[in-house]
Parts: C-alpha cells; sequence; structure tokens
C-alpha cells in the first residue's frame, strides 16, 4: 500500500533519465516546480501499480527527461 500522500493540485508525473533510462512515477507542483518522487517505474505491471495506488489515469502523466 502506498504512503499517504496528497496530489491535490498537482500533476502526475514521470522522470525518465536520458543516460540511464530509469523512470520515476510522482507529482510536480506546477506553481514552484517542485517533484515528489514516490514510486520506482522499472516495467508495465509498476506503471499499473502507481496508477491503482494514486487513482492517475495514463492520459493525465506528462514525461519528462
Amino acid at each position: 500500500m502506498a504512503p499517504p500522500y496528497s496530489k491535490a493540485g498537482k500533476i502526475p508525473v514521470i522522470r525518465s533519465s536520458i543516460c540511464t533510462g530509469e523512470q520515476v512515477a510522482g507529482f510536480k507542483d506546477p506553481v514552484s516546480g517542485k517533484f515528489d518522487d514516490l514510486m520506482l517505474i522499472r516495467d508495465g505491471n509498476d506503471l499499473a501499480e502507481f496508477l491503482s495506488e494514486y487513482q492517475v489515469d495514463k492520459s493525465e502523466i506528462q514525461r519528462e527527461w
């Protein structure tokens, strides 16, 4: 189970490293730009778990490199 997290007013984001390909899912505050990383995404199962735990639709996620 995911730790409690308030995503109010935040944007779901997956950050991907250009060098290593590592992906981290979390939420970004659009005002301050602060990113809270919550979960390492290694495969489709991890992504599905993130979407389910935080009630996020895949179409809402932004990608950043």
